[in-house]
């Protein structure tokens, strides 16, 4: 079973990520992010297979102690997939990558998908059809600004 670790955005700085998520909801034939059901996060890390309880003491070394991380976001990149995995990139932020190689310390970043080793975070939408896929590099990509929650 896949287990994923994510910083989830708890508070009302989610907005401007519910914006994003609706304006790239456009080049989707369903929303797919609000049809999650899930806030606003930043992906860590992805494990296909691991010991549920391996994940949640290496989870427990990281979080225990950290505090909310604020971040911003400077641009939007994609995975090509079976479908397209649209996401956003964070600003330099020193917590962040910390926590992030603290996470990938403790468990060997070959355990855990591609997509989510050091360097790649945040979807902002799942699946576009490859026929929107063209208009995606004409939207606006400014800044925006939330505060993630750890725990």
């Amino acid at each position: 079973m896949p287990y994923g670790i994510s910083l989830k955005c708890l508070n009302d700085t989610a907005s401007p990520v519910f914006k994003l998520w609706d304006d790239a909801a456009a080049f989707e034939e369903t929303a797919s992010m609000r049809a999650l059901n899930y806030p606003p996060h930043i992906t860590l890390a992805v494990y296909q297979e691991i010991a549920v309880d391996r994940l949640a003491e290496a989870a427990e070394r990281v979080f225990r102690i950290h505090p909310a991380v604020a971040l911003s976001f400077a641009g939007t990149g994609y995975f090509e997939n079976e479908f397209l995995v649209l996401w956003a990139r964070p600003n330099q932020d020193e917590r962040l990558f910390q926590l992030h190689a603290e996470l990938h310390r403790e468990i060997d970043p070959v355990h855990c998908h591609e997509c989510y080793r050091p360097g790649n975070w945040c979807r902002i939408a799942r699946s576009p059809p490859k026929s929107r896929r063209q208009n995606r590099r004409q939207r606006s990509t400014g800044q925006i600004a939330t505060g993630c929650n750890s725990r």
